[in-house]
């Protein structure tokens, strides 16, 4: 098992997440993060970080399409291992559903 983050996070991207990662398996794009579930050790530490639940493990109905995105995501994007600010309006966006395809961005953090 691993953990991936899925949909919620896009256009939020809060990182509470990365900093109690003991492996730092976390990476940024441009409006999310994703795990790397080959260096995921699933310890769950980084579940109950997530205010708005973006993390989820890869047993979970559905997330087969989260598992290769994060996989694929993660070996693009930069690692990131400190708690950075949410994106300005996290909070408008954290309730939002389906923000998968339409508000993704493939380009990689800042």
């Amino acid at each position: 098992m691993t953990y991936v983050v899925t949909e919620s996070c896009i256009k939020c991207k809060y990182t509470d997440c990365v900093e109690v990662c003991p492996v730092d398996c976390f990476y940024e794009g441009e409006n999310m993060l994703v795990i790397n579930p080959d260096e995921c050790i699933d310890c769950g530490v980084c579940v109950p970080e997530c205010p708005i639940e973006a993390i989820s493990p890869d047993t979970a109905p559905e997330m087969e399409t989260w598992v290769e995105m994060n996989a694929h995501y993660a070996k693009i994007w930069p690692n990131i291992t400190l708690k950075k600010p949410p994106l300005e309006d996290a909070d408008t966006w954290a309730s939002v559903p389906n923000k998968y395809p339409g508000h993704f961005s493939p380009k990689k953090g800042s």
